[in-house]
Formats: C-alpha cells, sequence, structure tokens
C-alpha cells in the first residue's frame, strides 16, 4: 500500500504538494522523500517510525509535518533543515530530549505540539523559536519552565497542562500576546506578582494545583474564562474563637519581627486565617526608602536627577510596592493580607467559584485599621 502510494505521488513529478501516510503500520520513513522537493504537507502520524530518515533535510519547503503518535525518543536534529516548516506535531511519542541545534533552523515555526511525551525539561534553545504562536507540551513531566521560553514573544497560546511545575517564572511578563494559559494539574504554589502583567490573557486554567490566593491587581486581568477547582483557595468563612494574643512574624530585611493578634479569624478546612496588625517597627533603612519613592513618585526633579547618578540606590528600590489602601510606596517592611474579590459576570469560572482570594500589601498599621470589612491578615495558624 505504501510503495503504490509513493509511485502514484512520483508519477506526479517533482510538483508533488502533499502526501499521506496515516496509520499504515509503517516503520521506516521512505528515503524517496528526497525525490519530492515541492512537498508542503508531509502527514506520517499513527505509525511506527523509532526515526526520521536523514533525505527528510532535502524538504526545504515543507511547511507542515505530522509525525504523531509513532516511537521517536527525540525531537529529531533533522529537522533544523525545514526552514520553511511552519506546523511540528510530535505528540504521542516517547520523546524525553531535544537534539542538539534543533531549534536553529525552526525559525518560521508557528505551532509545536509535543503532548503526550516524556519530557523532564526544555533547552535553553527553546527560546530560539521566535516566530512561534501556539505551544503545546500536555501530558509531559516538565518541572520547570525556562526562562527562555518566555522569549518567545509572539506566543498567543501555551498550554502545560498535567506537568510536574513547581513554578512560573517572573519573565512571564513579557510575554504580552499570550491569551491562553493552560496550567491545570500541576504542583504551582503561587503565581508571581508579574503575572498581571498579562494584560491580554482571556482563558486561565490553574485547576488542580497548591494555589491559596492570587497575586496583588490579578482581579484586574480581563479575563473571559477562568478555571481554578481543586486549589486550597483560602474561604472567607467565620469561625468561634477566643480573644487571646499571639505572636505574628513580620519579615524585615532578613529579621523577624514579633506583632500582636487581633481576633478576627477566617478557617480553611482545618487551618485558621488570622487578622494581624503590625506594630511599631519601622527602621530608618525603610523611612529614607518609603521617602525615596514618594518624591520619586511626585517627580521632585533633584531627587530624579539625582537617582541616575546613584544606579545602587535605584536597584535597592526598584522592588518596591505600594499599599493598596493608601496608594503610597513602601520596601520591606508590610502586612500581607488577602481580600475576597467577586469574579466578573462577563467571565467563565469554575463550578462554585463565588469569591476570589487576592493578595494585597499594606504598608502600616495605620493603614490596616482603615481597611474595607472584605479584608484580612494572613498568617499561619
Amino acid at each position: 500500500m505504501v510503495e503504490r502510494l509513493l509511485i502514484k505521488a512520483l508519477q506526479g513529478g517533482e510538483n508533488t504538494k502533499i502526501m499521506t501516510f496515516t496509520g499504515k503500520k509503517i516503520k521506516k520513513m521512505p528515503s524517496t522523500l528526497e525525490k519530492l522537493p515541492a512537498l508542503k504537507t508531509l502527514d506520517l502520524q499513527n505509525n511506527l517510525i523509532p526515526e526520521v530518515c536523514p533525505e527528510i533535510r532535502t524538504l526545504t519547503q515543507l511547511t507542515s509535518l505530522n509525525l504523531g503518535n509513532n516511537l521517536l525518543e527525540a525531537v529529531p536534529e533533522e529537522l533544523k533543515y525545514l526552514v520553511s516548516l511552519r506546523k511540528l506535531h510530535l505528540f504521542g511519542n516517547r520523546i524525553c530530549r531535544f537534539a542538539s541545534g534543533v531549534c536553529d533552523g525552526l525559525q518560521n515555526l508557528i505551532l509545536l505540539n509535543l503532548n503526550n511525551n516524556q519530557l523532564t525539561w526544555l533547552p535553553q534553545e527553546i527560546g530560539r523559536l521566535k516566530s512561534l504562536v501556539y505551544m503545546s507540551i500536555n501530558h509531559n513531566q516538565l518541572a520547570i519552565i525556562p526562562t527562555e521560553l518566555c522569549s518567545l514573544l509572539n506566543l498567543v497560546e501555551l498550554q502545560l497542562n498535567y506537568n510536574q511545575v513547581i513554578y512560573i517564572p517572573e519573565e512571564i511578563k513579557f510575554l504580552k500576546d499570550l491569551q491562553k494559559l493552560l496550567l491545570a494539574r500541576n504542583n504551582i504554589k503561587a503565581l508571581p506578582n508579574t503575572f498581571c502583567d498579562l494584560e491580554n490573557l482571556r482563558i486561565l486554567d490553574i485547576a488542580g494545583n497548591l494555589i491559596q490566593m492570587f497575586p496583588p491587581g490579578f482581579q484586574n486581568l480581563k479575563l473571559r474564562e477562568f478555571y481554578c477547582e481543586g486549589n486550597p483557595l483560602l474561604l472567607k468563612r467565620p469561625v468561634i474563637t477566643t480573644h487571646h494574643k499571639d505572636i505574628w512574624s513580620l519579615q524585615i530585611s532578613g529579621r523577624l519581627w514579633p506583632t500582636s493578634w487581633t481576633t478576627q479569624h477566617l478557617s480553611k478546612q482545618n487551618r485558621k486565617v488570622k487578622c494581624a496588625v503590625k506594630g511599631k517597627c519601622h527602621t530608618k533603612n525603610e523611612l529614607t526608602s518609603r521617602f525615596v519613592m514618594d518624591q520619586l513618585e511626585e517627580k521632585n526633579p533633584l531627587l530624579m536627577n539625582a537617582i541616575d547618578s546613584y544606579p545602587q540606590v535605584r536597584d535597592i528600590i526598584s522592588p518596591g510596592k505600594k499599599c493598596a489602601i493608601c496608594g503610597k510606596p513602601f520596601l520591606t517592611i508590610w502586612l500581607e493580607c488577602v481580600q475576597f474579590i467577586h469574579p466578573s459576570k462577563n467571565c467563565k469560572v469554575s463550578r462554585n467559584l463565588q469569591l476570589v482570594p487576592v493578595q494585597i500589601l499594606i504598608c502600616s498599621y495605620r493603614c490596616f485599621m482603615q481597611r474595607s470589612p472584605n479584608v484580612f491578615g494572613v498568617a499561619d495558624a
């Protein structure tokens, strides 16, 4: 059968554009492919191919290659010669690595499907696929998303469901065109604050992870679909408590400072989340940093000119944040709080999701006392 199809294709001459050998139990790619230099589409899915033939490198006009559901163990090096390739399907193989240099020639690739393989890592070279728009690596064993992936500025859709991803790199903020991000069934404990810079994100699936609350500004994302079931989200649920004092630790410049508890409580299953207030623990460095950041916010000309001469100061204050109550900047002294926000009515959300816990940071006891009734301090019980 395969031979007859090849003969028919060859009879069509060098201008043959499409070849399909799906489910033919092929164990070896036909070397006669080199006689079809004008080939645009090659479909070899659902076969028994363990490796690609060297002759494939002659298919420099190929734009679509489907090798899904075969026996490949690596993303083959020969693919780097397919300089016109735009769509590459390698799902359902045994792929556990990328051959060295394979990404170098795939500068026109816009779609990469590596679902259902055995990848535990992605090479740094993945960042060379600058034209990539759609990337799907579901059902693998990835633990880390390399920062180089975040340099793929044309990405619109990224799927990483059913992996072992622990965290999302802060560099994800550079994916400004990202509209769809699927991260379901991983081991992610928190999303970085920079996640909220994804202003074009419309679909987010973070179900089945270890997230308790979402980063500050999360509510400003214009999501149309949001799924988060199966996470240990903080719940707004009153419990009976007695009036007593306890200790809450506030991290300041590497030190732990004691503060007192109030007696407002929340519970999440068997865990209590207590509302904390901060005592007098400002340091001179913090006060100085706040003054500098505040003056820069107000565009003080003296400080704006001086800051250019002191790059070390700029580096120190660059991680500064703004108080969710007063809007003033702060550096290292703050209260971690949670605010419960209703999902947008225009957003399709997980079933039974009524309130989304969003982290907010408050700079002082005074601001904490001015918070809304829907804001609570957070600490371990």
